[in-house]
């Protein structure tokens, strides 16, 4: 939690004491405000800094998720001919296992552990700067909360995913003093706790424009409205996990999904170029590269005949990529097709997904009709045609999850290895390509551990 406060608290910079020749008056980083002085009486401007440091924070864990999360569920590889233990320990070849300094995570475990946290920081400090300030009405208090809520969530689930079994921490108001580690269930409970919260505090903003400014990844949802839509979408995924399937379609019925609408419809990470950040997932087409993610070859091996998905997101490279590791040759053919530019946005939830999810709580349910209705919709959108198998429980979820491999591929959230592991599926992951290993978690990062030695108790 150390880096956490010093992710967010910027001190200032002191001068030496009294009769020293050399004594400094203090001064303030203009750039780095203290706390202080934004917990109290913020102007509107410093909370609409701290909103778009917020978004900021809330895609910082973009690239070690896609990168390391998509591997692990054998989505992708991330060959980087540099560096083998991007290959060698991701992969778990030659027995290589996590531990709790892990390589591509270190002590502090990177953007899977602590960009979250410091998400969940920035968020807090925001809320408290914002109920703070005179210069804001209650109803534009509570939109910011709701929103700095909603980020919270999302961005909760993140190491809770990472370390399941092990539990993570959800007391961090406090950096210096933070709660002890709950178990997984406890930790979904506690963030559906935050989405309903966020949703009651956005319900008590109105039903206007949402009173400050988002980026353009939130365009299409910058009402009070459609926020609440956004964050009901976070919840039917936080429902999955939790198995509460009538939870999921409730949520559903407040979200943005539309069975007939735009697949790609939600909001995203925009990356605007200079001063802004590039798209850090995007790779030119047949660039003469050996640092680049690739399709995983089972992919191209399992994928239905004529499947659009297949031609709109791997592209076949004149020549493949090829990294050598001290446990096996890695040979690539296909890309990433997805990002026509390196200032194209990435999505962090779709109505895609949201349908992929309608079709599992029915499965789950036994509403076999409404199941395979959902199914055929993303199945059409393939141009694979409706769905003719069997309709018991597991030949659904069976048919669920390989057209969200397909849908969901590669997307920054690992969406595969988490999906084969809430069925106790890990083992159908294929490792014949990469002789590695399937993780199923991750222990703390050592940062943690040292902290309750060392200064927690």
């Amino acid at each position: 939690m150390k880096n956490i406060l010093k992710a967010v608290l910027i001190p200032a910079v002191l001068g030496f004491t009294a009769c020293n020749p050399l004594q400094l008056d203090e001064v303030l980083d203009p750039n780095n405000p203290s706390l202080a002085s934004v917990e109290t009486n913020a102007t509107k401007e410093q909370v609409q800094f701290l909103l778009t440091g917020l978004e900021a924070s809330h895609r910082n864990y973009v690239v070690n998720i896609s990168q390391a999360w998509n591997t692990f569920g054998r989505e992708i590889w991330y060959l980087n001919a540099s560096d083998p233990r991007f290959q060698t320990d991701w992969l778990g070849q030659a027995g290589r296992v996590p531990d709790r300094a892990y390589f591509g995570f270190g002590t502090t475990g990177g953007g899977s552990w602590a960009s979250p946290y410091q998400a969940i920081k920035q968020a807090d400090v925001l809320i408290s700067s914002s109920n703070g300030s005179t210069l804001l009405v209650d109803a534009e208090k509570k939109a910011v909360s709701g929103f700095a809520k909603m980020i919270q969530g999302y961005q909760f689930m993140i190491p809770a995913n990472f370390v399941y079994e092990n539990g993570i921490r959800i007391d961090v108001k406090d950096p210096l003093k933070p709660g002890k580690f709950v178990k997984y269930e406890d930790a979904l409970n506690h963030i559906k706790s935050v989405l309903d919260q966020a949703d009651q505090d956005l319900a008590a903003a109105g039903s206007g424009a949402f009173p400050l400014r988002l980026t353009p990844g939130f365009a299409a949802y910058n009402t009070i409205p459609n926020l609440r839509k956004v964050n009901k979408a976070i919840l039917a995924r936080l429902n999955a996990y939790r198995k509460d399937w009538q939870g999921i379609l409730t949520a559903l019925d407040g979200s943005f999904m539309e069975m007939g609408g735009n697949l790609n419809a939600g909001p995203s990470h925009p990356f605007l170029g200079p001063p802004d950040g590039f798209n850090p997932l995007f790779y030119l087409p047949n660039a003469a590269v050996n640092t680049i993610i690739v399709v995983h070859p089972s992919m191209i091996d399992d994928a239905t005949p004529g499947d659009l998905r297949v031609s709109r997101k791997f592209f076949k490279r004149n020549t493949p990529v090829v990294v050598t590791t001290d446990a096996t040759p890695l040979s690539a053919l296909y890309q990433d097709a997805r990002w026509t530019t390196n200032t194209a946005p990435i999505p962090f939830i779709r109505n895609e997904e949201l349908i992929l999810l309608k079709a599992e709580a029915h499965a789950n349910l036994g509403q076999t009709t409404e199941a395979v209705n959902a199914i055929n919709v993303i199945r059409n959108a393939a141009a694979i045609g409706n769905y003719t198998g069997a309709t018991t429980k597991d030949a659904l979820i069976n048919e669920i999850l390989y057209q969200r491999r397909y849908s969901l591929w590669a997307e920054p959230w690992g969406h595969r290895w988490i999906d084969a592991r809430r069925y106790n599926k890990l083992n159908e992951i294929p490792t014949s390509y990469d002789k590695g290993t399937i993780f199923k978690q991750f222990p703390h990062p050592q940062a943690e551990v040292n902290w309750d030695i060392y200064v927690g108790g």
